[in-house]
């Protein structure tokens, strides 16, 4: 597979699960505002700070906040500019995708950057973000019905999948790790809003009835291998996508981005949150483990120097 084509097909899948997960992000924290307690102000802070780069939007009122993360299309990580790169991304490999997913995701940019898009959020918020998200939804169902399941369609959910890695992570480490200041998450209605934001509440119930505890919630998101918005379950999906493609190709480079996700992926599969130095550590980990498998499928399929390729 042609390097830019690899390239625009990962980024494609990158975009579009973090425009889902601002999305959601804005649509809990705004659903928590109607309260006007104590309540709403933790679930706003998780959901900022979540962000990463979120100090502006941090001093802003929730609604004004959310608002940006949707429309600023000069925010790097705005749902806007997030699904006008996913589109672009697509524009360019549009021999290489299905039409069913080329239609959903360019509707999906249009309706965003309509003039009616602005009024309708502030009219009705919440149904606005959940037609996005739905809409996002149908885009990786069509991908996953539609598109041939061949290298095309494993570098598009390797870029899911590293994004919702680093996404969830990044999450908890604001509840419960480094970021949580020593203030580790305890509200009953604030660990709801993280559960919802990792759309993992009633999955989460299912294993452990209505007991909410920070352990659990955080072993939940990070080691449960079936629920597939958990931390191991995305990097299980990273290594096995990742395996396919490098044995399919000819990797080079010292270090495979297969074996990184490997590692990775035994990191998760036998951690014990008791001997280790703490949820802040292992999740550092996992966002710097991700880092370098990015860094490293760059350095395989897509910026590898050209006389590595060439046949001696």
């Amino acid at each position: 597979m042609l390097a830019r084509v690899a390239d625009s097909l990962y980024w494609m899948g990158r975009y579009a699960e973090r425009a889902e997960h601002i999305s959601r992000l804005c649509d809990v924290m705004l659903t928590a505002t109607l309260d006007q307690n104590d309540d709403a102000v933790a679930i706003a802070r998780v959901a900022l700070a979540a962000v990463g780069d979120g100090e502006a939007y941090r001093q802003a009122a929730p609604y004004d906040a959310a608002h940006d993360l949707i429309f600023d299309r000069d925010g790097e990580g705005s749902v806007v500019t997030s699904l006008s790169r996913a589109r672009e991304n697509a524009r360019q490999v549009r021999d290489q995708i299905t039409t069913e997913m080329w239609e959903r995701l360019n509707l999906l940019h249009l309706r965003v950057q309509d003039p009616s898009a602005q009024p309708a959020f502030a009219n009705a918020s919440s149904a606005f973000l959940h037609g996005v998200i739905a809409d996002l939804h149908l885009f990786k169902g069509a991908a996953d019905a539609t598109m041939s399941h061949g290298e095309g369609w494993r570098f598009l959910l390797v870029g899911v999948y590293l994004e919702r890695a680093q996404l969830i992570a990044r999450l908890l480490d604001v509840c419960f790790g480094d970021r949580a200041g020593g203030s580790p998450l305890t509200d009953h209605l604030a660990q709801m809003a993280v559960l919802r934001m990792a759309c993992a509440l009633e999955p989460y119930l299912r294993v452990y009835t209505a007991e909410l505890q920070p352990r659990h919630l955080l072993e939940f998101l990070l080691f449960d291998e079936d629920f597939p918005r958990s931390i191991r379950f995305s990097t299980s999906r990273i290594e096995e996508h990742l395996t396919t493609l490098v044995r399919r190709g000819d990797s080079v480079g010292p270090i495979g981005p297969d074996r990184l996700a490997a590692r990775l992926s035994a990191r998760l599969e036998f951690a014990d949150m008791d001997e280790s130095q703490g949820a802040g550590a292992l999740l550092g980990a996992v966002v710097g483990d991700c880092s370098r498998i990015h860094h490293a499928i760059y350095e395989t399929f897509v910026a590898y120097p050209l006389e590595e390729r060439l046949p001696a």
